[in-house]
């Protein structure tokens, strides 16, 4: 029986001369324009400080960069190591690292030194905050200078060295193009399915199969499998554009990028069979859709940083699917993250997918 069903979803999927067509455009169009046209601002950093030196000199400067509003201090750590993990599980933005004996060097020679490491997966974001933090150390050089006027000689600078990490040549491109993946398959693995039952609806032809003796759950499962498949090959167009044009590939292990893009396809299309089991027309579900594809992605992180949101809007952000697999995207394309880094967006995106699909298949009215 699913075997029979299965071909009839394929049939009208590929009888329709505009979505096979949609589906190889769709993903060339938003890959190839929207990397060059997108921008967005930055408003706040994650700071992770190393102090080597633990004197009264470096701790000002870590109160001194602490106090300022473009920066949230999360971790002191002991070694820049230990500060590295941060940045590989998201939680930091840079890591200032004060080397051994800054105040020394500071009183003895009038010169010293520290690290400024940014995170430039988003380069614009990595280039922002280490301009920012530059500019907090050499103000508070300046404060050293004007309190310590002829009493140090030479006059004390502190040289600053800049690092950036995973993305070293600061292109946005690197940095939006793995986040469209995840765009491309919300808008056309989250549309589709939702506009499948409808159409069956306007058209009666949904009536045969609530006569069948096929089973609510099996009826979902035919209609969510050609879209699956379908999701899958839109992820591997978009791989192949990537290395192609921008010459990306993954940093991390592809398979794991494929079993998460599955899951979050399971996600989506379970969201937009919930939504046609509730609209009678193309047009209701269309519109449904839209207003929730619309908030989906600009509440993700695609454009705006989420730490730049405000609490509340943060705390909505927890219930958004895109926002997780935007996240994998990035760590496994740019940081090469493992399993191991991406629990907490596995357990969100299984949760998800378990609620909505069940949703879908109880709120199914089929006919015995």
């Amino acid at each position: 029986m699913i075997k029979y069903l299965l071909e009839k979803e394929f049939k009208q999927l590929l009888r329709n001369p505009m979505l096979p067509r949609i589906l190889l455009v769709f993903p060339c169009i938003i890959l190839l324009v929207l990397p060059w046209a997108a921008n967005f601002e930055i408003k706040n950093m994650n700071l992770s400080v190393v102090d080597n030196d633990r004197s009264p000199y470096s701790t000002r400067l870590v109160q001194k960069v602490g106090a300022s509003e473009y920066f949230h201090l999360v971790d002191v750590s002991n070694s820049y190591q230990e500060a590295m993990q941060c940045i590989e599980k998201g939680d930091a933005d840079l890591i200032l690292e004060i080397p051994p004996h800054f105040e020394r060097d500071l009183l003895k020679t009038g010169v010293a030194k520290v690290l400024v490491s940014a995170n430039t997966v988003n380069g614009t974001k990595g280039t922002l905050g280490s301009s920012y933090l530059s500019n907090i150390v050499n103000a508070y050089a300046t404060e050293i200078r004007a309190s310590h006027s002829g009493s140090i000689s030479p006059s004390p600078v502190i040289n600053i060295d800049t690092q950036g990490r995973f993305n070293p040549y600061l292109d946005y491109k690197v940095f939006m193009v793995p986040a469209l993946m995840a765009q491309l398959l919300m808008m056309l693995c989250g549309f589709l399915p939702a506009l499948n039952i409808v159409s069956e609806k306007e058209f009666g032809t949904i009536e045969q199969i609530n006569v069948t003796p096929v089973s609510k759950f099996t009826f979902i499962l035919v209609k969510l499998i050609p879209y699956w498949i379908a999701g899958i090959l839109i992820l591997t167009i978009g791989i192949i554009l990537a290395w192609l044009v921008y010459g990306l590939v993954p940093a991390g292990h592809l398979w794991l990028l494929y079993f998460f893009a599955l899951l979050f396809i399971i996600v989506i299309s379970g969201m937009g069979l919930v939504v046609s089991n509730y609209s009678q027309t193309m047009q209701q579900a269309m519109f449904v859709m839209f207003f929730f594809v619309i908030i989906i992605m600009l509440m993700s992180g695609l454009f705006t940083p989420i730490n730049s949101m405000p609490e509340w809007a943060q705390t909505i952000t927890i219930a958004n699917p895109l926002k997780y697999f935007i996240q994998v995207t990035r760590m496994v394309y740019l940081k090469g993250s493992g399993f191991s880094d991406l629990i907490m967006q596995f357990i969100a995106l299984f949760l998800m997918a378990i609620a909505l699909n069940g949703w879908a298949v109880f709120s199914y009215k089929k006919n015995s």
